[in-house]
């Protein structure tokens, strides 16, 4: 078999930070034509495997072994998005710098900027230009980055959990573009928890455990043939639902643009038990996160009524009092911009009882460690910063702290997208738990068609900011 050239390569690579090798002894090349998959449970060291061919380390990082790389040679579509696009801009001014890098003129950089969204399935360009990023859903960010790559003329990209948080119809766009990109001559590294995605795309696969490389070949050798997804063991006996706890009426929420507001939601209404959980599903950019942060009060850009118990909610969070704040929790899909860098996972995840509750910060830490545990986060794990943190930890983080203001409703946007098939059942056995111990109401925005039959006793379908159907388990109230 000849050879492929490696666009970029580590040999022996060992990441030690703190004193903990995040990865040990491992050796990788993204090869021009060829899609690399690496697979393996969170935390295994896909991600810090995946940065170091663009030579790019966690803070601190100790790194021994061959690295070979080009600066520019390999662009980067992180499982968090918005971590790599500026908020205070909006994309049509990012990604119009970006085009002019390679010169040419206005008209000519324009048509790049469209292509690139073209190819990264954007339907709308136009729309998607005019808005900042903060105004685009998880899915829509991800195109974005990904047309930032392919403006930027890489000949290799890191794809990390391109399919997270996608739905159907997205996610064979975004398989069709790898495959497109590597059959243009790219070099693609998949890092994923896909196996389906996997087998269709992968010329070699790459399994990775506790930082170490374990096996490695052709999918048809290193992958068991698919097998019917087990449902999540979530039990279903359970008591009635209780009382409406939230109940959203006309909401009709808007974005504003360069050219003026632009409505995402219109007159949108639906209720959510004490004991429930209403599954919000639809196509990417239909409006499903819009809705989780008005509910929650980070969006502020709308009108219609949001009531918590029978209790109006002000729009906008910083108008809540502590109480309200504490009672309407948030999981954000990019949990990784949710934490500050610079202070340890447990003490972030504690200072929200603090902050919420008035708890003793002792009692609060010891709290925050136990839930974390429940979570399946070590000790060792939570005193750690962020950045040390794979995707899939800091999402069960992001949901630990949520949990520590013990909220009566909790709004969860695509936290199971991250995570391997035995993290995401046991994260969804403790949220089907704690709904019948702690009478909360749940609001779980998801792509997860499975997740959402076994979790939910209701789903709405969002599409275009219009509820289609609402049904099962009762029926709207």
């Amino acid at each position: 078999m000849k050879t492929v050239a490696a666009v970029a390569e580590v040999r022996g690579l060992r990441v030690e930070v703190g004193g903990r090798a995040l990865v040990d002894g491992v050796s990788l090349a993204a090869r021009a034509g060829r899609v690399t998959a690496v697979i393996g449970p969170s935390g295994s060291g896909k991600t810090t495997t995946g940065l170091a061919l663009l030579g790019e380390y966690p803070p601190g990082a100790r790194v021994e072994g061959l690295v070979r790389t080009r600066p520019g040679a390999v662009g980067y579509v992180p499982q968090h998005p918005a971590s790599v696009l500026c908020p205070a801009r909006r994309v049509g001014a990012l990604l119009g710098d970006i085009a002019a890098l390679r010169g040419g003129g206005r008209r000519e950089n324009r048509r790049r900027v469209h292509e690139a969204l073209r190819l990264a399935r954007i339907e709308d360009p136009d729309q998607v230009l005019r808005r900042f990023p903060h105004q685009l859903s998880g899915g829509q960010q991800q195109r974005v980055v990904l047309a930032q790559a392919l403006l930027l003329g890489a000949s290799a990209i890191v794809a990390d959990e391109p399919t997270t948080g996608q739905d159907a119809h997205t996610k064979a766009g975004i398989v069709a573009e790898l495959a497109a990109l590597a059959g243009r001559g790219m070099a693609v590294v998949l890092l994923s928890h896909d196996l389906e995605v996997v087998r269709e795309l992968a010329d070699e696969v790459v399994v990775m455990r506790v930082g170490r490389i374990v096996d490695r070949g052709p999918a048809s050798a290193v992958l068991d043939e698919p097998e019917p997804e087990a449902s999540p063991r979530v039990p279903r006996a359970r008591r009635p639902v209780g009382p409406v706890r939230m109940r959203v009426e006309a909401l009709t929420a808007r974005h504003r643009t360069a050219r003026g507001t632009v409505d995402v939601l219109h007159d949108v209404g639906i209720t959510v038990g004490a004991r429930e959980c209403l599954a919000l599903v639809g196509p990417s950019g239909s409006g499903k996160t819009t809705l989780g942060r008005c509910l929650a009060g980070l969006h502020a850009e709308h009108r219609g009524r949001i009531l918590l118990d029978g209790v109006p909610l002000p729009n906008s969070l910083r108008a809540r009092g502590r109480a309200q704040l504490a009672a309407v929790q948030y999981v954000f899909q990019d949990a990784k911009a949710a934490f500050d860098e610079h202070r340890p996972v447990l003490d972030q995840v504690a200072r929200t009882a603090v902050r919420l509750r008035g708890a003793d910060p002792a009692a609060a830490r010891e709290e925050a460690s136990r839930v974390l545990a429940e979570l399946g986060l070590s000790a060792g794990t939570a005193v750690r910063r962020p950045g040390s943190l794979s995707g899939g930890e800091l999402q069960r983080a992001a949901l630990a702290r949520a949990l520590l203001a013990r909220p009566r409703v909790l709004v969860c946007d695509e936290i199971t997208s991250g995570l391997d098939p035995a993290t995401r059942g046991a994260v969804l056995e403790l949220l089907a738990e704690l709904r019948e111990r702690t009478e909360l109401a749940l609001v779980f925005i998801t792509h997860d068609l499975a997740a959402a039959a076994a979790l939910a006793d209701r789903t709405a379908v969002l599409d275009a900011g219009r509820i289609e159907c609402a049904g099962g388990g009762g029926g709207q109230r």
